[in-house]
This record gives structure tokens, sequence and C-alpha cells, in this order.
């Protein structure tokens, strides 16, 4: 007796993307095949369920064969047996690397490694996202990043060259390696509200300002640039923010003078009474940020010392914004920065990234 054979003949391969999109976001052929009738695929062509089954399992054994171009995405233009039209290309490849803001969020505070890797059923788990996904997602990440980690220059735009990947996606990808290679802690219990997006918008913010790819930072061979690198001369240079604790009262009365009319009389008062609980906890975060431990507490710190007594006074998110940029402009208006050309911009490539890290971090 001869047995049924399912052939399919073609030239370009096709990409259902609606299928593609369910095989990466780790649905088995069984489940794909449920789910597409469940939006109803067999009605909209008037097919069979076992013709659906036999063409969804016909795509996941292509997407299999294609997964092992998509690790290195540059070889799709080059492969015969695969050919994509451009748009496909860019299609699947953005799909493959796609990454869920949830599941980032509990790798990001994990090393690399295979026993991380084994855990992830407990991330699948509190984040509803399917084990495959998981494991596709951090696959990726440490891929990535252990193809850039030795690179110099834009590591957004190093991922971009190696795999193709658009801007935003690029940019998300960049800001991961930035927080695994830096080591910061986001693990800690007080930092459970903030989200993927918080960190990766602080992290940019640090890779655009205080990196030896920093415009402010000195000048460097362009092949010694690194916006991965932190810049340790502007590190050390922070730990003379303590000649502005010595101008404390100066300090606080020019932000006072400032402030007011800007935000409630009562917010003015909260300013006067705690200005040295939240100045203290800005200027010293900074001047302690040249000692690694210190630098991968940055988050922790940044929570501890201003966000949470911030809190604790009610601050409304558009007050908070008026009092951080008061509060760094009154500190450029001091005498001490007029004197001290280099400390005044210091404070300055510090505080315009520091008050919009605050600001992200503070959720009211």
């Amino acid at each position: 007796m001869i047995p049924e054979v399912d052939i399919f003949v073609g030239n370009y391969t096709i990409i259902d993307q609606e299928v593609f999109e369910l095989w990466v976001q780790g649905y088995s052929v069984v489940e794909c095949v449920s789910v597409l009738q469940q939006r109803g695929e067999l009605e909209a062509w008037g097919a069979a369920q076992d013709l659906l089954a036999s063409d969804t399992g016909d795509h996941y054994r292509t997407f299999g064969m294609l997964e092992k171009l998509l690790l290195t995405p540059p070889k799709l233009a080059e492969e015969w047996t695969f050919q994509l039209e451009p748009a496909v290309q860019r299609m699947v490849i953005e799909k493959y690397y796609e990454l869920d803001d949830i599941v980032i969020r509990e790798i990001i505070g994990k090393k690399l490694s295979g026993r991380t890797r084994k855990d992830l059923d407990d991330v699948a788990e509190k984040t509803g996202v399917l084990l495959r996904s998981c494991r596709r997602q951090f696959d990726n990440v440490k891929r990535i990043f252990k193809h850039v980690d030795e690179m110099t220059g834009s590591v957004m735009a190093n991922i971009q060259s190696a795999f193709l990947l658009p801007p935003p996606l690029a940019k998300k990808y960049a800001s991961i390696v930035f927080i695994i290679n830096n080591r910061f802690e986001t693990s800690k219990r007080k930092l459970n509200y903030l989200t993927f997006e918080d960190f990766s918008v602080c992290a940019s913010l640090m890779m655009s300002s205080w990196t030896t790819a920093s415009p402010l930072a000195p000048a460097l061979a362009p092949d010694t640039r690194d916006d991965t690198d932190f810049d340790r001369d502007f590190l050390i240079e922070l730990r003379d923010f303590k000649l502005l604790l010595d101008r404390e009262k100066e300090h606080r009365n020019v932000t006072l003078s400032h402030l007011r009319g800007k935000i409630p009389d009562r917010m003015c008062s909260e300013v006067e009474s705690n200005f040295k609980i939240y100045s203290r906890g800005i200027i010293n975060i900074g001047c302690s940020l040249n000692n690694s431990r210190d630098l991968r507490d940055f988050f922790v710190d940044a929570v501890e010392r201003v966000v949470e007594p911030c809190r604790q006074a009610r601050w409304r998110s558009p007050e908070l914004e008026i009092f951080l940029k008061v509060y760094a402009e009154a500190g450029s208006a001091l005498d001490i920065m007029a004197s001290d050309h280099s400390l005044r911009t210091t404070w300055e490539r510090y505080m315009n990234t520091m008050r919009v890290c605050l600001m992200q971090l503070y959720h009211s």
C-alpha cells in the first residue's frame, strides 16, 4: 500500500506571516493549528482541518531550517536555498529578534549562563510568555551580547550592522548590552515596580552622556570610543561635588527663589524643610559613582535616596520635574561654579542625565 505524502513545490520561499509570528511566540504545530482555527482560517479558505495541519507543519519545517540562517542574519541575502524578497527578509529578522519587555525585565538582572537558561521555566510562568519564546529571547540576547562585547564604537550601530535590526529594536538590545556589561543591580525588591523601559531609557541616557563615546568626553581616537564604557575621568570628577555640600544653604536659597510661583507654596515649604535630603541624595550618588560597587547600585541608590523621599512627600510628577530643573540650574549659578568652569561642566553633564533618569524612575 502506497502511503499518502504531502508535497509542496515552489521557487521563492513563501513565509506566512501569521504562522511565522505564532512560531516565534513559541506555539507548537498543534497549538498553532488550534489558534488558526479559532481565528476562522478554515472558514475563510474552505479548507479541511487535516490540510491546515499539513500546511502548518510544512511552514514549521521551513522555519526550523531558516532559523540556522537567522542566527547570522546577513547570510539570508546570500542563501539560495531560501530565496526571500527583501521586505520578507526584514520581516523575519525583526520578528525573530523581537522582544517581550516583561521577559527582558526578568533577564537583565541575571547572568547569561546555562543555569539561567534552565531556570527560564520560572520566567515563563511569571510572565505568561511561552517557554520556547523565552528561550529564543534569552539566546538572542546572549548571542548579540557575545558578538558586540569586545567591539568599540556605537553598540547600536554594531548591532544594526551585524544583525540587520531596525533602529528601535537595535536600541533596545544596545541598552540591554549596556546594563548587563556594567552589571547594574536590577533585581532588588524595591526595584520590582520598574519596567524594562525604565531601565532602557536611563541606560540610553547614560550611554549618550556619561561614556567615552559622549561628545562631552575628552577627545579620543575614534577606535577607542565606546558607549558601553563609562568615562572614568568624568566619574572621578564627580567626587568634586562635595564642594557643593559646603554651599548647601546658598544652593537652597537660590533654588527656592527660582521655585516660588512655579510650584504650589506647600511644595516650596517642603523643599525648604527637606532640601538637605534631596540635595545630598543627588550629590552623594554622583560622588560615589567612581566606585564600581556603587555604580552597579545606581538604580537602588536613586530609588532609596531620592525617589522614595519624594514619594513620601507626595510630589506630583510635573512639580518634581520643575524642582529638579530649577535645582540643577541653581547649582550652575553658584559662585563656586563661576570660578571653576570644569566643575560646572561636570555638574551640568551629570544633572542633565540625572534629572531625566529620576523622573523616569519616579512613578507618582
